[in-house]
């Protein structure tokens, strides 16, 4: 089955050509802010390499994130144009759990890790069991302090945002859980692992419809700043400025003397 799979939720693009777990063509490229003028060429690129037509292909796969917004609108927009130019089926795959895929036949738990904002990052946890990946826990966004709350036991957590935020993921870590290195170099996402789990959705008939959105696992504001505040609620706030401007507003009136005229 030949599939032509692009990963672009990280500043890190990656395109690929494949015939079930044979690449045939592969290209990765740093494209920080330039997914929208590198991506096409480099699909025109790789077709020409192999010496394909996209109307040879059996489907495109395409990685919806989470990751960075302009990135993944950049890749769905792409393969959403060529579906509707070839009538091929198009299949959507988790980025994170492409990840989890470079890392099959692994034992134990399974965390791959991106950046998100400031401070913050993605995770879920995956297990391979009897060849098929599982999902234990799903996407994410927040603290490295969050994400070490989620883990126990043996757990491989590899990833960018894994490297960026080791430290704090540590520290944080309880005493029943053991980090395990990561085999070979899993840090960005890649389109062949894109591929190959699309290749398994497209035979399951995991096909995208009309409704297609990346998937931001976006925290919102209003939870950044219940964070913020200490865990204290938005009507308690709003309680506590209410009852400061009441006092402010009493302390500015007059006191009554208590006198009468006679």
């Amino acid at each position: 089955m030949k599939v032509l799979a692009v990963e672009t939720a990280t500043s890190w693009q990656s395109v690929a050509l494949l015939d079930d777990d044979r690449v045939l063509a592969q290209e990765d490229q740093e494209a920080t802010g330039a997914h929208g003028t590198l991506l096409l060429p480099t699909i025109t690129r790789l077709l020409a390499k192999s010496g394909l037509m996209l109307t040879q292909l059996d489907g495109l796969v395409c990685s919806i994130g989470p990751g960075s917004f302009t990135g993944l609108r950049v890749g769905t927009a792409t393969l959403l144009g060529l579906r509707a130019a070839t009538d091929l089926p198009l299949v959507l795959v988790p980025t994170l759990e492409a990840m989890a895929w470079s890392l099959r036949g692994t034992s134990g738990l399974i965390c791959p890790v991106l950046p998100s904002r400031k401070d913050e990052i993605y995770w879920a946890v995956f297990r391979w069991g009897a060849d098929r990946l599982e999902r234990l826990v799903s996407e994410h966004v927040g603290s490295p302090q969050a994400l070490a709350q989620t883990l126990t036991g043996g757990t491989t957590i590899f990833g960018e945002g894994w490297t960026l935020m080791e430290p704090a993921i540590r520290a944080a870590l309880g005493p029943d859980v053991t980090i395990i290195p990561a085999s070979g170099d899993p840090v960005r996402p890649s389109a062949v692992t894109v591929g190959q789990a699309g290749i398994e959705r497209l035979l399951r008939g995991e096909i995208a419809g009309d409704h297609v959105a990346p998937l931001y696992v976006q925290r919102t504001e209003a939870e950044i700043r219940y964070e913020q505040s200490g865990g204290v609620s938005p009507v308690a706030r709003r309680q506590a400025r209410v009852a400061t401007k009441t006092a402010a507003r009493a302390a500015r009136q007059p006191r009554s003397t208590g006198k009468t005229r006679g």
